[in-house]
């Protein structure tokens, strides 16, 4: 027991101080946790005053976030050929940059990382992974051995630590082979918990139905992927007449797209979950993420970075109730080898006031993603996102998953065109009125193809597999 205290001291320190934490810590303190929890059922409550870290205190956040700020910006400018530029054509003394004066410096878009790579490398790189490509051109992320290490051991810790993960489970992962370091880091942190790891990727949805049914092998009880692929999950379930009683599954985690209230509804009465979570994150921000409470708030780790909301219209720091876009500086030394800084990742939110009445208040939040910037709808009557038009259309009757469809706006007004076969036009008008939007429906019957061309999704990041009973 005296060991495990002085671990969890040495990793708190650590994150305190800024220095680099030995992923082998982290590691034992992991073991120390699943010791405990074999004994007593727990983890114990000294042990889980590590989820939330020193930045949990308000009091305490804003000179821990000032100081992990500074000790990032050092590190960029002497190892970013990118960031050394990017601070001396600003003016700014990367050692005396706070929360306020970061506005300062220009916010990083995916662009410059695709077009100047090399010049974001500031470690030694290990593997390079992607983002999926589905708002433009992929932009290649290097990661080094620590942070394959590290990030693994983190998540493990705070999955073990919050009863969302346990030994003997199995998650099953339905996400894109392009996510090297996603699907990596969740191999590595089931091995980490004792538990186990299928990797489907984005096959036939009933193939991924197979897996989660298979008896012969360990039954998953995990599940991960995309929204747009999960619904598809869902409706082919439907079609097969299964349902909770068919799946082992307790808990479902899902991001990178809109997760509307009425797929995870169908996702939790189809697959029998308890849980079905809207996480965030993103390649280019590893390791920072967030899960939403039951408020559906987004609450952002301030442990791993700092997170800003930057007001559409301005670009200054959006105050409560406006509309911005969400950029994020992961920190050293969570971040290593090819960090960001001020990353605008264009996913829009609305900004939050500081305090909350939610199960997570103690962790900064903004509003759930309400989709990329640039497919916003400026109507006439004001501005449409396409939260507002997907979280509308899952409801429609009888919805098969994903819904796809296509809004733009016509003089002024909003016109949705919906792939659908069961719902009308008159469906459409009223699911969207109830939610004051006032829109011009059409509704269309198309071919997988051609309903792929109008709304892309993740769902249609497919990795064929051979046909089965093929010779």
């Amino acid at each position: 027991m005296i060991e495990a205290g002085i671990r969890q001291v040495r990793v708190a320190l650590a994150m305190v101080f800024g220095r680099p934490v030995n992923p082998r810590l982290v590691e034992r303190l992991i073991g120390d946790a699943l010791a405990t929890i074999e004994e007593f059922g727990a983890p114990g409550d000294d042990v889980e005053q590590l989820i939330d870290g020193p930045f949990a205190d308000p009091a305490e956040r804003r000179d821990l976030q000032t100081r992990a700020l500074q000790r990032t910006a050092r590190r960029l400018a002497k190892r970013s050929v990118f960031y050394r530029e990017r601070f001396a054509a600003a003016g700014v003394d990367p050692g005396a940059l706070t929360p306020d004066s970061l506005r300062n410096v220009p916010v990083t878009r995916k662009a410059d990382l695709v077009a100047r790579p090399r010049d974001f490398i500031c470690g030694r790189p290990q593997m390079v992974t992607q983002t999926t490509g589905t708002t433009g051109a992929p932009a290649r992320v290097w990661v080094s051995r620590y942070e394959i290490e590290l990030w693994p051991a983190l998540i493990a810790l705070s999955l073990l630590l919050r009863g969302e993960a346990r030994p003997g489970d199995c998650m099953q992962v339905n996400m894109s082979s392009r996510a090297t370091a996603a699907v990596q880091e969740d191999v590595e942190v089931f091995r980490l918990l004792n538990a186990a790891t299928r990797v489907v990727g984005q096959v036939p949805p009933d193939e991924s139905l197979d897996h989660l049914l298979d008896t012969a092998g360990v039954t998953p009880t995990l599940l991960s992927g995309y929204p747009s692929y999960i619904g598809q999950m869902v409706s082919a379930a439907r079609r097969r007449g299964l349902g909770p009683d068919d799946f082992r599954l307790r808990g479902v985690y899902l991001g990178g797209e809109v997760l509307s209230p009425a797929l995870a509804r169908a996702v939790r009465e189809t697959f029998g979950a308890d849980q079905v979570a809207d996480t965030y994150g993103m390649t280019e921000l590893l390791p920072v993420g967030g899960r939403t409470c039951r408020h559906h708030h987004l609450h952002l780790d301030p442990n791993m970075g700092f997170a800003e909301v930057l007001d559409l219209e301005t670009g200054e720091p959006a105050e409560p109730g406006r509309l911005g876009t969400l950029a994020v500086t992961p920190y050293f030394p969570y971040r290593e080898c090819m960090p960001v800084f001020r990353y605008d990742t264009r996913d829009v939110v609305r900004a939050l006031p500081e305090r909350l009445d939610c199960e997570l208040a103690a962790v900064p939040a903004v509003s759930q993603v309400l989709g990329k910037a640039n497919r916003l709808l400026d109507t006439a009557a004001g501005l449409v996102t396409p939260r507002d038009v997907a979280e509308a259309l899952d409801e429609l009757p009888g919805a098969e998953w994903p819904v796809r469809y296509r809004a733009e706006v016509v003089d002024g007004k909003l016109h949705v065109t919906v792939v659908a076969e069961h719902a009308s036009p008159v469906d459409v008008t009223e699911r969207l009125g109830a939610r004051r939007i006032d829109a011009v429906a059409e509704v269309v019957r198309l071919g997988p193809e051609e309903a792929r061309a109008l709304c892309p999704l993740r769902c249609d990041l497919e990795e064929k597999t051979f046909v089965r009973g093929a010779a």
